[in-house]
Parts: structure tokens; C-alpha cells; sequence
């Protein structure tokens, strides 16, 4: 049996069993991607709310928040990264292409 929570760490990885921030295995790279980072606009399953959501953003966990804070102070909205997909709060695809182009990334706008 596997341990999952320490109390003196919090959440262990299952796969090499360090502290979640100190994974060393494959659960905590992102995966493969093309190159393109996609933007889409969701609504289901949030209770009627806008989220937009950005994947195939290249990078470690740190890159990753590192980009969703500079976004989030950018729009002034809220935000989190989920399973390496960054989740901003409301309908911001055309400002979050516009400004991913900015900093470099090939984006594609996904859905309608």
C-alpha cells in the first residue's frame, strides 16, 4: 500500500512518493505537446460561468504560474492551472491570444 499524505509534507506523489512541489517522476511532466498553444471558451459543467482555458503551453509547473500570474494581474481576473491547463475566470480568449502572441507563443483559438 502506497502512502499519499504525510502529515509532515502534505500530498505525496504515488508514483515516487516526494512531496507533490518535489515530484521526480513522470506524473509531474506536462504532457507531450505540438507546439500550439490553444485557447477555448467553456461553459458546461461551471454553472453557467465564462471560464477560458489555455493548453500546449510549454514549461514546467513554475512556468505555468508564472504565465497565469502575469495574465491574471494583466486582466484583472482570477485564475488557476489544472492539470496543466491554465483556467482564467470570464471570457477573455481574444485578450489571452493577443497577448500569448506578445510573449511569443503560436496560438490557436479553439471552439466557438
Amino acid at each position: 500500500m502506497a502512502l499519499v499524505y504525510s502529515t509532515e509534507t502534505g500530498q505525496l506523489c504515488p508514483g515516487c512518493e516526494n512531496p507533490k512541489d518535489q515530484c521526480s517522476c513522470k506524473a509531474s511532466q506536462a504532457p507531450e505537446s505540438d507546439g500550439v498553444v490553444r485557447v477555448q471558451r467553456e461553459k458546461k459543467g461551471r454553472g453557467g460561468k465564462t471560464v477560458t482555458t489555455i493548453t500546449g503551453v510549454e514549461g514546467d509547473k513554475k512556468a505555468l504560474s508564472d504565465l497565469l500570474k502575469k495574465m491574471k494581474k494583466r486582466f484583472g481576473c482570477g485564475g488557476a492551472v489544472k492539470n496543466w491547463v491554465i483556467e482564467l475566470q470570464g471570457d477573455l480568449a481574444e485578450q489571452s491570444i493577443k497577448f500569448l502572441q506578445d510573449q511569443g507563443h503560436q496560438v490557436k483559438q479553439v471552439g466557438g
